[in-house]
């Protein structure tokens, strides 16, 4: 028999999702196909599927993990906002911020929870995990290939794509494999733009 369980962790636990609700509206600089501008949850959802797509091609990643990387990698953001990849800088303590602002958002979550929201928060900026590492990689990959399924406004920069993110999709060779065919249709569509 399933226990429900206690009514103060269920409260801490949905304070914390409407928390994150402003992730919805926090905007990216990509646009979706039909020309909206793209949310970070938008982005967050469909890296999710991403890698829940890969997980019969990557049998060493626990997909589950991976997922939950995935998921929580940009919850900050829901606070601070998003930094477009063309503006981010080494020493702009952007990281920081986000770290500090995904405090900000577990901090109603029940301890344990919290603990483990922070641990994967972790774990992706450190990406010392092939899952972490694969997650960062997946990322970049649905990022550049948004840039080439969106209506995108006059003089997007599909160039910058074709650079974006290397070290962290050169990793893996599945990674490979996708940046090559999301470079194929970056330069296509650049082509197309011109």
């Amino acid at each position: 028999m399933t226990t429900i369980p206690d009514p103060d962790r269920l409260a801490r636990i949905v304070a914390f999702l409407q928390g994150a609700e402003p992730l919805k509206d926090t905007l990216r600089s990509g646009h979706t196909g039909a020309g909206r501008p793209e949310s970070v949850a938008d982005h967050s959802w469909r890296l999710a599927l991403l890698a829940i797509l890969l997980r019969d091609d990557l049998p060493e990643i626990d997909t589950l993990r991976l997922v939950e990387l995935c998921l929580v990698h940009d919850l900050g953001e829901a606070i601070s906002g998003d930094v477009p990849a063309t503006e981010q800088r080494a020493d702009d303590g952007r990281e920081a911020r986000e770290k500090a602002d995904f405090a900000t958002l577990t901090e109603p979550l029940p301890k344990d929870l919290r603990d483990r929201m922070r641990a994967l928060w972790d774990e992706y900026a450190a990406a010392d995990t092939p899952e972490a590492r694969m997650a960062k990689g997946l990322d970049k990959i649905e990022t550049v290939l948004q840039h080439v399924a969106g209506a995108n406004p006059p003089g997007f920069d599909y160039a910058f794509n074709l650079g974006y993110g290397r070290a962290r999709t050169d990793t893996h060779p599945l990674l490979r494999g996708m940046r090559a065919l999301a470079d194929e249709m970056t330069q296509a569509r650049a082509d197309a733009a011109d």
